[in-house]
């Protein structure tokens, strides 16, 4: 049984990694079965939220606006990290968000995983839904959804929940174990800062139609400003 990790669970922007951007990260190391150290940052994202983002969180944008940029956010949360494995509930998406970030600040982020949804879905068919949020109240724990640092506690106290009612007949599995963590994967094709040209003509673009934009222009990367400008030039195409 692995006693030793951080959970780790996000608040975004959206539920597309390539294009959506992390608000808000939280984190609960535990080392030896010992909770040893909790950490969360808001995040800037570089952009306005949507109205349903800020209804889910309660997160709003004057919040974010004093927040730090993911470049300065993410070298405190490696080094709370270390190399320890992660655990999260629908793992995957938390970890795709975190390596592309880490992608386009040129930082390494390889890390091995446990998930407590694929262990729920194994053993809790019987549940109408496994969402973390359903499985808290399956196991009476306290549970404020939406908030990065909640969730992460509420994961982490429902791993105790799971590995109690269901190590011993999942340590019959072998290396398929499930609370054995697994290497974590996320192809990501590289991608770049904006461009000077770039940030010239959409600038430019800006002015012309005298647009106000919600999103910085200096954070965007080179995909993302392409996809902008063409998005201008098609709707304002003389």
């Amino acid at each position: 049984m692995t006693d030793t990790f951080v959970c780790i669970d996000l608040e975004t922007t959206g539920l597309r990694p390539k294009y959506d951007k992390i608000i808000e990260i939280g984190a609960i190391r535990v080392d030896e079965g010992v909770v040893t150290g909790e950490w969360a940052s808001l995040v800037n994202p570089g952009r306005k939220l949507e109205e349903r983002i800020v209804e889910l969180t309660g997160i709003r944008d004057e919040q974010l606006a004093e927040a730090k940029k993911v470049s300065d956010v993410l070298p405190d949360l490696l080094a709370f990290m270390g190399e320890r494995p992660l655990l999260g509930h629908c793992l995957h998406f938390d970890f795709a968000f975190l390596k592309r970030a880490a992608a386009g600040e040129k930082l390494a982020f390889e890390r091995q995983g446990i998930d407590t949804l694929k262990i729920a879905r194994k053993y809790l068919k019987e549940l109408e839904s496994r969402s973390l949020g359903a499985l808290c109240k399956h196991y009476e724990i306290p549970h404020k959804a939406h908030r990065a640092l909640d969730d992460a506690r509420a994961t982490t106290a429902l791993y105790g929940k799971l590995v109690e009612a269901f190590y011993e007949k999942e340590s019959a599995e072998g290396e398929q174990n499930l609370f054995v963590p697994k290497q974590l994967h996320h192809p990501i094709k590289k991608d770049t800062p904006i461009t000077i040209p770039q940030k010239e003509q959409l600038y430019k673009l800006l002015d012309k139609h005298k647009l106000v934009v919600d999103y910085e222009v200096e954070s965007l990367t080179r995909s993302e400003a392409t996809r902008k400008i063409h998005q201008l030039l098609a709707e304002y195409r003389q």
